[in-house]
């Protein structure tokens, strides 16, 4: 890693542009069995005399039926059996054999074979009705493991809940002292939104292909589906674009405080987006504009309007650079960024920001983004961009989404007029409010990383929302997910990143992927409490929110 210096920049506000649109910036049958829907789970039985006998998973599954006395342990002669020929379904075992091994020090074959072998770990792709394309069943008697999906992302979901079941020292990555205990469970799981992201701005700080990747394991424990690149703002652009090579070399050259900055080639952003697949997540890439683009500007003159390239810029500032609307080329180098993105990413969506645009009068900002989204769908992609896209008129089909910021009480729904535009134009909305979901704000006055121009968002806060509830006049059916982004004007590495991730960034991923009916923050708390060990073993530089009762081994 690219060691880094870093002078904290002065903490700015973030001010909308009209009141309600604010700034931007987880025997059988003879056995007494425990039965632990999410309904119950969440406010009865679990959080009364189950909260310590029921296994603490997060996100909280649908339905989970535990079977006292009943336990499953790995030893040497434990075998992955993948029970369907699917190579898929293979690269799932083969992810599983690979987190397990270094901490138990067991050889865990992966082998084929059919579901039930004894005293193995099973995976079977199998029709299962009611699960969708992403829910899995996971069996664990005394004699095995059997998870079972319609699709192999659903497999992949059901050893994330595997995992979870077994000791936290099973993070390690050296052999640690047995046993290998799994409780007895009967789970049926699915995610109650489709799209459960996570975003990262490598454009204000540039983070490493190795910093990503550990992102994405990261992430993918807790089932997130999304990974949301910030790929350029006006202190840096860190794509490559080959018709547009100065984008990188010069534009990339910098970051916040005035460091060295970087980009990717396109070889390591295929990289990226591999790594991502195999985890089962999808990469989405955002290219912001019409402002935020200060470094494409000073990379090429003719995007100004006046035709003279501004300076690089290392600060934090906002909504001062602008596109110009009016040009031609302004186009053809959407047209050609856009192109290559889409050529290398399999996903459906293109990010194109859209959000602080207060350089931009709102007649330029609307004829901007209406001759851009054509653009993205000439490429085959859907288009998303910030919420401020629905004061344009953005089209529905064949399927535009606004990822909306604003602020929201989280108790109570306020009306949010860019909320409203959206669903009103039939565009559907991934939720990231800024003062629950933006994994960037500080904690509490103590935070050494962070803003707080939406708030202080403790753990606590981020968890009590709903994304139905939020704002009037939207229901479940306008809601496609929920996203948790994490800017990056203050966080230099990884590690620093990771502090104001979590614990929060779990309780988004359970507020997209579990119902809602039931969650209660007493409850949760248990749950995360038993996180900390977990994330000690895998080496992630939590905050100990004091608010969370941790387990001792945290």
């Amino acid at each position: 890693m690219v060691e880094k210096t870093f002078d904290a920049p002065k903490p700015r506000r973030r001010a909308g542009r009209t009141a309600g649109h604010p700034g931007r910036r987880l025997t059988a049958a003879a056995a007494v069995t425990t039965v632990i829907p999410l309904v119950t789970a969440l406010a009865g039985p679990w959080r009364a005399e189950a909260a310590t006998a029921a296994p603490r998973i997060i996100p909280a599954p649908a339905s989970l039926r535990t079977v006292p006395g009943r336990s499953f342990t790995l030893t040497r002669a434990t075998r992955i059996v993948v029970a369907s020929r699917s190579r898929d379904a293979a690269g799932v075992a083969t992810f599983l054999a690979g987190l397990i091994r270094p901490s138990t020090g067991y050889r865990l074959p992966v082998v084929s074979g059919s579901e039930g072998s004894p005293h193995a770990i099973s995976l079977r792709l199998t029709p299962a009705p009611g699960l969708g394309t992403e829910g899995y069943r996971l069996d664990v008697t005394g004699g095995g493991v059997r998870i079972q999906a319609p699709t192999a992302a659903g497999l992949f979901h059901g050893v994330q809940t595997l995992r979870q079941l077994l000791p936290a020292k099973v993070e390690a990555r050296g052999v640690r002292p047995g046993p290998w205990t799994v409780p007895s469970v009967h789970v049926s799981d699915s995610p109650r939104f489709a799209w459960r992201g996570a975003m990262l701005d490598v454009s204000r700080h540039f983070f490493t292909v190795a910093e990503v990747k550990r992102y994405i394991d990261e992430i993918s424990l807790y089932k997130i589906n999304t990974l949301h690149l910030h790929l350029s703002d006006d202190q840096g652009w860190r794509i490559a674009i080959k018709s547009w090579p100065r984008l990188a070399t010069y534009g990339g050259s910098t970051e916040v405080g005035g460091g060295a900055g970087g980009y990717y080639t396109q070889a390591q952003y295929k990289d990226i987006v591999a790594y991502a697949q195999r985890h089962f997540i999808t990469v989405v890439p955002e290219i912001d504009t019409p402002s935020h683009t200060n470094a494409a500007l000073a990379s090429y003159a003719d995007l100004n309007c006046d035709g003279k390239a501004p300076p690089l810029y290392t600060g934090t500032d906002v909504g001062f650079s602008s596109l110009c609307v009016d040009k031609d080329v302004t186009y053809r180098f959407l047209d050609d960024v856009v192109g290559e993105l889409a050529r290398l990413t399999p996903g459906s969506y293109v990010h194109i920001g859209g959000d602080e645009a207060h350089s931009t009068p709102l007649t330029d900002y609307v004829k901007f983004i209406d001759r851009l989204q054509p653009i993205v769908h000439a490429h085959g992609k859907n288009m998303i961009g910030w919420n401020e896209i629905a004061q344009a008129d953005v089209k529905p089909g064949p399927a535009t989404l606004a990822q909306n910021w604003s602020i929201a009480d989280g108790n109570t729904p306020v009306a949010d007029p860019l909320a409203t535009a959206a669903v009103q134009k039939g565009v559907p909305l991934v939720l990231s409010p800024a003062n629950h979901a933006y994994l960037d704000m500080q904690y509490d006055k103590n935070s050494p990383y962070g803003l707080h121009w939406a708030g202080y968002v403790s753990v606590q806060k981020s968890y009590q929302w709903d994304p139905t509830t939020i704002f009037t006049g939207v229901t479940e059916q306008d809601v496609r997910g929920v996203e948790a982004p994490i800017w990056s004007e203050t966080l230099t590495n990884i590690h620093e990143v990771e502090y104001m991730a979590f614990p929060r960034l779990a309780g988004i991923a359970e507020i997209g992927w579990s119902p809602q009916h039931g969650r209660s923050w007493d409850e949760y708390r248990t749950r995360l409490a038993a996180q900390g060990p977990r994330w000690t073993a895998m080496g992630v530089n939590f905050y100990h929110a004091p608010e969370i009762a941790w387990d001792s081994a945290s």
